[in-house]
């Protein structure tokens, strides 16, 4: 229970960074995407069903909040971290290289796949205009937050891990 808590206040903290605080802090209208990061954090720490779970709930939150489509954002999230999660069996929480490897997969995907499914179903054929002024320099502020935000994230899951297995002992 604390889990799903303290997960949903985390999911409320960063879409209110990222409305908020970054948005004060954009460059040329570009903010990084707190929802990709924790959403693929929490897909490889955790694995599948919490990576879908996670993209749901932030992608839920994002369709409600700001988009034209409800369900879009969660669709989008879901498979993400969905596919975040198949990574779980070779996640070490000492490396961060793969955590950050994927997160900059992850916000290329979702650049791309909303390109598709926004602007080119409409008819807007300036993919490379697209991808030199939104979805890299998204992805490399996305990284450079990343380096701030993983690690909370890790420390959190790590703690909420350790508490669990605290529990699961004294009932054993």
């Amino acid at each position: 229970m604390l889990r799903k808590i303290i997960t949903a206040v985390l999911i409320l903290f960063c879409f209110i960074l990222q409305t908020t605080v970054f948005r004060s802090l954009d460059f040329g209208g570009i903010i990084p995407n707190l929802m990709v990061i924790l959403t693929s954090s929490f897909g490889f720490m955790r694995g599948e069903r919490e990576g879908l779970l996670i993209g749901f709930f932030c992608g839920l939150l994002c369709d409600i909040f700001s988009g034209d489509m409800l369900g879009f954002y969660a669709m989008v999230l879901m498979y993400l971290g969905f596919l975040n999660g198949k990574f779980n069996q070779i996640f070490y929480p000492e490396d961060i290289k793969l955590p950050l490897a994927l997160i900059v997969v992850s916000d290329f995907t979702y650049g791309i796949v909303c390109y598709v499914l926004l602007f080119l179903l409409r008819g807007k054929f300036d993919f490379l205009s697209y991808v030199a002024g939104i979805i890299l320099p998204e992805a490399i502020y996305t990284i450079v937050v990343t380096f701030v935000l993983y690690p909370i994230v890790l420390k959190i899951n790590e703690r909420l891990e350790a508490r669990e297995k605290r529990s699961a002992q004294i009932f054993v």
